[in-house]
């Protein structure tokens, strides 16, 4: 079961989020809050939220993941959510089904981003990588990259390559420092856009 937390500042947003985390047979839903205060209280697999990207508190990886439901796609809005820990990015208006969906991607380590946000995020990264000279990827980076747009984690990298996992993580940090990126995220969106990573 997922532990789910919804955090809305709007009543009518946070009563359909909880009644379709509640015709989930995969969420336990652990309640519907104005804001995140409760989050380090519960301790949920996933927040789902419907708030501005500044107030996702950063944090370390023992913190939940974030599905956020954006009210407008714009590039720095997209980046700031994704630097700020945000795994998943939808619409406000986004099907049942798709957020049902990026929740359980969330709560499995994977990221979901709706067409339209990827659109505005793919062109400021590009922008990003193009203010310092890229260093070309090894092959084995190239393989890690590709493995980081699936949402393998370290561990899962070095079992697949067999490889350690101290071996995964310098390759993962060298995949960022070379695509002058700043999260994994961020790194496969320019790797998309530079024809890296092929969905």
């Amino acid at each position: 079961m997922i532990r789910l937390l919804i955090a809305a500042g709007s009543t009518v947003v946070r009563a359909g989020l909880e009644a379709l985390a509640v015709s989930s047979g995969a969420i336990e839903l652990l309640g519907a809050f104005p804001d995140l205060a409760s989050v380090e209280v519960l301790r949920p697999d996933v927040v789902l939220a419907a708030l501005p990207p500044d107030q996702i508190p950063s944090g370390d990886s023992a913190r939940p993941v974030y599905v956020l439901l954006a009210g407008d796609a714009r590039a720095p809005w997209t980046l700031e959510a994704l630097r700020s820990g945000v795994r998943s990015i939808l619409p406000r208006d986004a099907a049942a089904q798709e957020i049902l969906a990026a929740v359980e991607a969330a709560a499995a380590g994977l990221a979901a981003i709706a067409p339209a946000e990827l659109e505005t995020l793919l062109p400021a990264a590009g922008a990003a990588a193009a203010t310092a000279e890229v260093s070309p990827l090894t092959p084995r980076e190239l393989e890690v990259l590709s493995m980081m747009a699936e949402g393998a984690a370290n561990k899962t990298i070095a079992w697949k390559l067999n490889i350690s996992e101290h071996t995964a993580k310098f390759h993962v940090a060298s995949v960022l420092s070379k695509l002058n990126a700043a999260t994994r995220a961020e790194a496969v969106a320019i790797g998309i856009r530079r024809g890296l990573v092929m969905l």
